[in-house]
């Protein structure tokens, strides 16, 4: 096999919660967002936008929507990413076209191409010591995040980013399991799991020290039931399906 580069850089990247006083400037942020732009996006429209938030009058704000997570307060800044066909809609209609993305599938395009940008400004910053944490709660409260921060018409909050550099107590988190790629690589065609696969894949997961307490913690038999009762049961996922789903119709998708 080839040499291959930075394997090593992500492998062993982390989330990063806990955050100095240090600040990232706004020239930094600029930058890095810059860079971020020139990820891969559909048709190069760029369909996104990101809200910066640094007052703590507005992250007191949006904490409780995101749980109050102490990350959010902590953080030099928080970067909502949105899913945006506002702006590409008005140069459309600026030009004398006529645009026609009001639909599910101009949605799903917007929100890829915001996950692409949001993640190569997390690679970016990385690589020049900044960190942040994805923060899994935007589409919980999403409807609230959106009016909170004005946002019009075509524009749905769908990440959250919390920025800025490590403590220096704490530094980084360690780097987080994951599973094989045995388990995520399907060649010519998906091979569906047996349960052999599903024991081996998930074997390492389940053994952790941490994933052994979660269970203990929990009052709960496996780790699986920590994921299925606790963290994401089925009933939340309806209503935030149910909510959410409401939003991206309301703003015309």
């Amino acid at each position: 096999m080839e040499e291959l580069k930075y394997l090593d850089f992500f492998k062993n990247r982390s989330t990063l919660r806990r955050y100095s006083s240090k600040e990232v400037s706004d020239a930094t942020l600029e930058a890095l967002l810059e860079g971020a732009s020139h990820a891969p996006t559909t048709g190069n429209m760029q369909l996104y936008s990101v809200v910066a938030t640094r007052s703590e009058e507005m992250k007191a704000r949006l904490a409780p929507l995101h749980f109050n997570q102490p990350t959010v307060k902590g953080c030099s800044v928080m970067l909502t990413f949105c899913a945006d066909l506002r702006r590409f809609e008005r140069w459309c209609e600026e030009r004398k076209a006529a645009p026609g993305f009001r639909n599910y599938h101009s949605f799903i395009t917007a929100l890829i191409d915001t996950a692409l940008f949001a993640q190569q400004f997390v690679t970016l910053a990385e690589l020049n010591g900044i960190g942040s944490c994805y923060l899994g709660t935007v589409t919980y409260n999403a409807g609230k995040i959106a009016e909170i921060l004005e946002l019009p018409d075509r524009v749905v909050p769908v990440i959250c980013l919390t920025v800025g550099y490590p403590d220096e107590e704490t530094g980084f988190n360690p780097a987080s399991d994951r599973i094989p790629v045995a388990g995520v690589l399907h060649k010519e065609v998906y091979k569906d799991y047996s349960k052999e696969d599903i024991d081996s894949l998930f074997e390492y997961k389940e053994n952790l020290e941490e994933s052994r307490g979660f269970i203990k913690e929990n009052g709960k038999e496996t780790l699986a039931q920590v994921f299925t009762d606790i963290r994401y049961p089925g009933k939340m996922n309806e209503e935030v399906s149910e909510t959410f789903s409401r939003l991206v119709k309301e703003k015309g998708f």
